[in-house]
């Protein structure tokens, strides 16, 4: 599932304004995302919104694929922007980076 060097594409086009990966990166926008897979999505130091806070998502491939193809549609009232990602591909590419430059 999904291509990591396209998804490194794909997150430095449309993510890396609003987000960093690396552990320790800073919050810019859009919280930094070092280790979100298996987590509630609440980076210490962040202010999300009440939305967010309340969704109680536990991060993951498919948690991920919903979000990222309309943010607001899977979190009704999220600061976040993003119209999201329509293409199936580009979100299971999107996926695969995030999976290794998360962790890694």
């Amino acid at each position: 599932m999904g291509d990591a060097e396209a998804g490194k594409k794909i997150f430095a086009q449309k993510c890396a304004q609003c987000h960093t990966v690396e552990k320790g990166g800073k919050h810019k926008t859009g919280p930094n995302l070092w280790g979100i897979f298996g987590q509630t999505g609440q980076a210490p130091g962040f202010s999300y919104s009440n939305a967010n806070k309340n969704k109680g998502i536990i991060w993951g491939e498919e948690t991920l694929m919903e979000y990222l193809e309309n943010p607001k549609k899977y979190i009704p009232g999220t600061k976040m922007i993003f119209a999201g990602l329509k293409k199936k591909i580009e979100r299971e590419d999107l996926i695969q980076y995030l999976k290794w430059a998360t962790s890694s």
